[in-house]
This record gives structure tokens, sequence and C-alpha cells, in this order.
């Protein structure tokens, strides 16, 4: 998985009972500063796949800075509350840029 570039790309890893990769599947492609994330769509893909948990992963400003925004802090509690209500569990949302990275869960974000 490649996350960092000119575009936000946004990765799901979606993961077995016992924490085992199933897929990693990109849900996103955006723009310099911003790709699009629908919580349903995010948790539909893990039903289909028979997923227990899952990671998000992002390049957040692909110029280096993987700080969260608002915005990103949101939608993963988005996603985090619609994960719960389906009995699955979200590990973490890391947020990749050039050289380093951050784990929101790390942070206490969610």
């Amino acid at each position: 998985m490649s996350v960092v570039g000119e575009v936000e790309r946004f990765h799901v890893l979606y993961l077995d009972r016992k924490n085992r990769l199933i897929s990693d599947e990109r849900l996103g492609t955006g723009t310099v500063d911003h790709v699009p994330v629908y919580p349903r769509e995010v948790v539909r893909r893990a039903l289909d796949l028979n997923a227990s948990a899952l990671i998000l992963v992002h390049n957040n400003h692909p110029s280096g800075d993987p700080e969260p925004s608002e915005a990103d802090i949101a939608m993963t509690k988005e996603v985090q509350k619609t994960c719960q209500a389906l009995g699955l569990i979200l590990h973490d949302h890391i947020i990749v840029g050039a050289g380093r990275e951050v784990s929101l869960r790390g942070r206490g974000d969610f």
C-alpha cells in the first residue's frame, strides 16, 4: 500500500477475528487536500468481506503534514460509531505524511 502522493488516498485494512489481513482496499481518491469518506461504505464493505475489525489509513496533506484535521477526527468518530453498532472493531486511523505517521488512537482522538 502506497498512500503518500500528490492527492489524498483513503484505504481501509479489513481484518479477520485474529487480526489477519483480509483485504487492503482503496475506498477513495481525492484532491490535494480532501478525500470523501462515507462511513456507510466503509462498513458495508466490512460486512461484504465478513471482516471483524478494520484500520483506516490515509495520506493527509500530501505536503507531508500528517496531523489530523477536525474533519478527520469527526469522520473517524462516525466510522467508530457505525462499527460499534454492527459489532465491528475500529483499531485505528493512521494518517501518513512524508516520513512520519500519526495514530488517532494513540493521540486519544477516539
